[in-house]
């Protein structure tokens, strides 16, 4: 039998493939693409690389083998790392890893040591946006007591923005409200907590040849603990290089509170032995509601050379008059969701 079967050649394929009409929602593009300076790559295991110009600046864990999620490294403009994991003399500070955020007293639970199964865990990813200008994640953690119960929940907005000559600032917005199916928690009195910074060994004072400065003046832990400041910043000697070429060069991280965070400006728990951060709870308690969430605003600024006073104050006023973040649903094709600065 004669088979009647229409045969299209592959040219002919190729035909019907260049006529086939664009969906209503894929419009062709109007200019031809470019690489986005600013960008996050998801990675296996629960990671994601913040990455300017190729390079990476840090990268945030949330793996549920960890107590609470983390960045590490906080790469300099040199390359080097200018935190690191755990306390150089001290195995009792392993919860010290890098940059994070916990609090030692909600609803009488402590979420800043290891061991208490207490957990912080990330619970989804809003949006990552890759820009020129900057690089933005959102993310939800849930606050989870040893028997699972999620006593309290926060948005994290963690902006990448490139500077000059490799510096870089890191932007950090977390909004905490009571967890699911609750009304109200409570944080205690305490020095620890929410952001806290682990610096490099060499930055450190005690262990290296570093140095805390504040935007009030003061110049190590005695004249900066406890006391209010605008920023408090940590910069000492790193190791570049490798071998006979291996030196030292100055670098450091300035730590800005936001002018509309409660309690502005901050009071600090700083120490010697190469830490900081931003003591929100040192000196009273707080409810937070559904009706009243609390919205913190940090700024880690990444700098080459010692610690400058009057670029600390450029930089702390550009922060000051930025807007802070929204996460709304998706305005745009392929998005869930959406991260932009309030306009």
């Amino acid at each position: 039998m004669r088979d009647t079967r229409v045969r299209y050649a592959p040219w002919f394929l190729l035909l019907l493939v260049a006529a086939w009409p664009l969906s209503a929602d894929e419009p062709a593009a109007s200019k031809p693409f470019q690489l986005e300076r600013c960008e996050l790559i998801p990675l296996p295991d629960h990671q994601v690389d913040f990455q300017i110009d190729g390079v990476q600046r840090t990268r945030w864990h949330y793996d549920a083998k960890y107590p609470r999620p983390f960045f590490y490294p906080l790469l300099g403009p040199s390359g080097t790392s200018l935190t690191r994991m755990g306390h150089p003399g001290a195995a009792n500070h392993d919860h010290h890893r890098s940059v994070w955020f916990a609090f030692n007293d909600v609803d009488g639970f402590t979420f800043w040591a290891d061991g208490k199964g207490t957990s912080i865990r990330q619970k989804d990813w809003y949006a990552y946006e890759d820009g020129d200008d900057h690089a933005i994640m959102s993310s939800t953690c849930g606050w989870l007591d040893p028997e699972g119960n999620e006593l309290m929940q926060h948005d994290l907005v963690a902006a990448l923005i490139p500077g000059t000559a490799g510096q870089y600032a890191l932007e950090l917005q977390a909004e905490f409200r009571p967890g699911e199916d609750r009304d109200a928690v409570q944080l205690g009195k305490t020095n620890f907590g929410f952001l806290a910074v682990r610096v490099a060994k060499t930055l450190s004072t005690h262990f290296g040849g570093g140095q805390l400065s504040s935007s009030e003046g003061g110049v190590g832990e005695p004249e900066i603990f406890g006391k209010p400041a605008r920023w408090v910043d940590y910069s000492g000697p790193v190791a570049v290089g490798s071998g006979s070429q291996r030196t030292t060069q100055i670098e450091g991280i300035t730590y800005f509170d936001h002018p509309d965070n409660p309690r502005y400006p901050t009071h600090w728990h700083v120490r010697a032995d190469g830490w900081m951060g931003a003591s929100f709870g040192m000196h009273e308690a707080l409810e937070i509601t559904t009706a009243k969430p609390l919205r913190l605003r940090y700024l880690l600024f990444i700098h080459s050379g010692p610690y400058d006073q009057q670029a600390s104050q450029k930089v702390h006023t550009e922060f000051a008059a930025s807007q802070g973040f929204e996460i709304i649903k998706g305005q745009r094709n392929h998005r869930q969701f959406e991260t932009r600065r309030i306009p």
